[in-house]
């Protein structure tokens, strides 16, 4: 196994990576490509899959190059992508999703929201799929997506002959095949993976899409983690600088390789893995819990069952814009600017000069709900708005510190929000895995131990969901006899920080105010 190593690629919502890496976890060459996104209305955002796949393409070659290995040593490929929808015709041509008409916006991107009202029809609906999900829709999810497609763009619907997760759609660009994750399905399509017949068509029909199987090519039983889908095509393995020899494992969705990529060292565990939470946070924030058992309740999506490790189930909470909300809270002062890393940077060092001069208490009646592009968890409510209380006719750059500090703050205790009700529904989760770029982040870094009272551990794996994603291609090569066996081998381990206790008081009043805050939002609404 000196010789072998894996490619793994990881498509986010701005860019594609890719990396290789050894038997034993090691990153040895990475590389980003950009992909580009379409806005052609408020909640509408749009790839184009060729993009994606040209991307993937130019960072493969050049982490392979970077890494110094040989394309025959490369003997397993994996994906993981963003839960994205990628639409394509009876010849595998591609079809516009796209209220422009142009074709080469053939995907729906995973924070579009312009399917918010058949989110809603599939949750009033009631049926049993729903108990897998947290009881709500999202329209984050594949399923409201594909109603407003066949109410909207009906000449799409008509010419589609493949419907793919972008993730699927990656292993079907590498190999021609149409086997479709257990992860993706499970996770996002209603794929009830613990059954024996995992379709539960007759929720198709009730919301419309009867006719989903016959537009969509999908399988009738998913392909577990890790699987060998097969080797590279001929054309795929010219485009990516690798051998046809190389093989192509079933993928994950982004997030749930990163939950691999810090939970993987515990897959030999399974009695403690619940006290464990992966924590992927970049423009948005993904918590993951898995257990042995399902734990089902309303608010956090799942239980699913091998969405990530075999006979495992697991749940799925997060924030659908922490990164972002950062990004957003600097654009929209007046002291702000173009959000990058020296900006975020700048201002985090500032904090810490403001909190050396004025105390941890800086800026205490500053409170901020943020819910700007709703609550995933664990209230389940897309239509939920951010919240900023306490501001001033203060414009100066320390104003918009003490604003970003706070929206910080807000941020970790969501996270702790969602922590309280994993742990109300049979979760003992005293350990949080974070790993995205907040990790780059110190003030994020410091409050999610201080401001949910659990250790933080940051992986020391450069890239976890890259690991996890290796993790998978390992498996799916053969180096490994299961997936289980892979993650434990792989596994980088963690420097921790531990939480501090003289913190817990004034965080704990802020999460008072927290909930207030919440509670007062739904009594706003509720006045007609």
């Amino acid at each position: 196994m000196t010789n072998s190593f894996v490619c793994a690629v990881d498509v986010g919502t701005g860019s594609a990576r890719a990396g290789i890496l050894d038997t034993r976890g090691t990153l040895l060459g990475r590389a980003e490509h950009p992909i580009v996104m379409n806005r052609p209305k408020a909640d509408h955002a749009e790839h184009n899959s060729e993009d994606i796949w040209s991307a993937v393409c130019v960072a493969v070659r050049a982490a392979r190059e970077k890494a110094g290995v040989a394309a025959e040593d490369v003997v397993g490929v994996s994906f993981d992508a963003t839960c994205s929808l990628v639409v394509r015709g009876r010849g595998g041509g591609q079809l516009s999703v796209s209220v422009t008409g142009e074709r080469r916006w053939d995907t729906i991107v995973w924070l579009d929201h312009r399917a918010i009202a058949e989110a809603d029809e599939c949750t009033e609906s009631g049926h049993a799929v729903l108990d897998y999900v947290g009881g709500v829709m999202s329209p984050e999810m594949a399923t409201p997506k594909l109603m407003w497609l066949k109410r909207n763009l009906p000449g799409t619907w008509n010419e589609a002959g493949y419907l793919f997760d972008l993730t699927d759609f990656l292993t079907w660009k590498a190999t021609g095949s149409l086997a479709r994750s257990q992860c993706t399905l499970t996770a996002k399509w209603t794929y009830l993976a613990h059954e024996e017949t995992g379709w539960r068509r007759d929720f198709f029909e009730a919301i419309g899409l009867g006719d989903l199987f016959e537009h969509g090519n999908l399988p009738d039983k998913a392909s577990p983690v890790g699987a060998d889908i097969g080797t590279l095509s001929a054309s795929a393995a010219a485009e990516l600088g690798l051998t046809r020899q190389c093989r192509v494992g079933a993928g994950v969705i982004d997030a749930y390789a990163g939950a691999l990529g810090v939970l993987g060292g515990f897959a030999g565990d399974e009695k403690n893995i619940s006290r464990h939470l992966a924590l992927i946070a970049g423009t948005s924030s993904c918590v993951m819990a898995m257990s042995p058992d399902p734990q089902p309740f309303a608010g956090v999506w799942g239980p699913y069952y091998g969405a990530a490790l075999p006979r495992l189930w697991l749940s799925e909470g997060g924030q659908s814009a922490t990164g972002a909300l950062l990004d957003h809270i600097i654009r929209w002062h007046g002291a702000g600017g173009d959000p990058d890393a020296a900006m975020h940077a700048r201002i985090a060092r500032r904090v810490a000069e403001l909190r050396a001069a004025e105390g941890d208490d800086l800026a205490a009646r500053l409170h901020v709900l943020p819910d700007f592009h709703g609550n995933r968890s664990p209230l389940a409510d897309p239509h939920a708005v951010g919240v900023v209380s306490g501001l001033t006719l203060d414009a100066s750059f320390d104003s918009l510190c003490k604003l970003y500090w706070r929206t910080a703050v807000g941020i970790a205790l969501g996270v702790r929000h969602v922590l309280e009700a994993l742990n109300e529904n049979g979760y003992l989760i005293d350990t949080l895995h974070v790993t995205g770029g907040h990790t780059k982040n110190p003030l994020l870094m410091e409050l999610y131990a201080d401001a949910t009272g659990c250790t933080v551990i940051e992986p020391l794996a450069d890239e976890a969901v890259l690991l996890g994603t290796g993790m998978i291609a390992a498996r799916a090569a053969g180096l490994f006899p299961n997936l289980n066996a892979a993650c434990v081998a792989m596994q980088q381990g963690g420097k921790k920080r531990a939480s501090n206790p003289a913190a817990a008081g004034r965080f704990d009043r802020d999460y008072r105010v927290f909930l207030e805050m919440h509670r007062q939002r739904q009594v706003l609404d509720a006045i007609r």
